[in-house]
């Protein structure tokens, strides 16, 4: 969150430089999820009571010449409690 002048309320930018609270989050909520592997590419946040992230990433399910689409990965990182996922749409390109 290295954007100190974000309104609380509004999503920032999305950013390529994607900061370590933003990748620790996005690794926490991933952990468990299989079937698909996201590559977040830019990340922009929202301060709530916690963080909401949007990431948008290249998205390639795990098997052989599956196509790598588009997606954005909606997390929640609250105060005191383990990031969670909170939506995942593939875009159209």
């Amino acid at each position: 969150m290295a954007n100190t002048n974000q309104l609380v309320g509004a999503y920032g930018p999305f950013s390529s430089n994607i900061d370590k609270e933003a990748q620790v989050a996005f690794s926490e909520a991933m952990e468990h999820f299989t079937g698909v592997k996201y590559q977040p590419v830019a990340v922009a946040s929202q301060v709530v009571s916690g963080v909401n992230y949007a990431f948008f990433c290249n998205a390639t399910p795990v098997y052989p010449g599956a196509p790598t689409v588009p997606a954005m990965v909606t997390i929640y990182k609250p105060l005191n409690e383990p990031a969670c996922i909170t939506h995942i749409e593939r875009l159209p390109y």
